[in-house]
């Protein structure tokens, strides 16, 4: 079976409005800032709400992936603004890096965590290079992928949070591990950190009133 190739698909919310043909090539082009001379096809999936992009250059669609860092907004007609997720499909092999795991977890452990990401076809570590004394393993994992989806940054692995990288990821938060933002502007951090300053101006709008004990005493 022929796989995709050089081909991304921006996933609509399915409880979106309709869109018409017309609505989303003006949209590929005024907030994609694909041309036509780099698209090679547009095909609609309307039962999932999918638009299949197919470019004509490799680097083209990972310049995508990169700026929009997987997500986009779609404003429709009637003002309401959706999310579009875009990710490549058929992303191909790829060299997983995978960081700050201990070397007693198991190769099992790790492709368990990795299995629904793609297929593993090998794996290597590291080690440190010529210039160092010690020509051991330096701790960090080379797994060969053939990718399905992307892999967010940081990823529970037999109980360790480790870091994943490989060419073309696009940025997820360390928090959150949602793809779009950082971890200093996460809207669950902020999210919170307001309930937390709402329940401290609260514990002290209590004492005033009721002249209690200071709350940090009771601590």
């Amino acid at each position: 079976m022929g796989e995709r190739q050089n081909t991304s698909v921006c996933a609509f919310d399915p409880q979106s409005p309709r869109i018409c043909a017309y609505e989303i090539h003006e949209w590929i082009y005024e907030t994609l800032c694909l041309h036509e001379s780099e698209v090679n096809m547009i095909q609609i999936e309307r039962p999932k709400r999918h638009v299949y992009i197919k470019v004509s250059d490799p680097l083209r669609m990972q310049e995508l992936l990169t700026s929009t860092t997987g997500q986009v907004e779609y404003r429709h007609t009637n003002g309401v603004i959706s999310k579009v997720r875009i990710e490549a499909v058929g992303l191909g092999l790829r060299k997983v890096q995978i960081a700050n795991l201990p070397p007693e977890v198991s190769d099992r452990n790790i492709r368990m965590a990795l299995r629904q990401y793609g297929e593993i076809r090998d794996r290597q570590n590291d080690t440190w290079s010529n210039n160092y004394r010690f020509l051991v393993s330096n701790g960090i994992r080379i797994t060969t992928m053939n990718l399905v989806q992307h892999i967010p940054s940081h990823l529970i692995v037999a109980g360790h949070r480790t870091l994943i990288s490989y060419e073309g990821q696009p940025t997820t938060c360390f928090g959150c591990n949602e793809i779009g933002h950082l971890y200093q502007v996460c809207p669950h951090r902020r999210c919170r950190g307001a309930v937390d300053a709402t329940a401290t101006r609260k514990s002290w709008a209590e004492v005033a009133t009721t002249g209690a004990a200071d709350p940090m005493e009771t601590m």
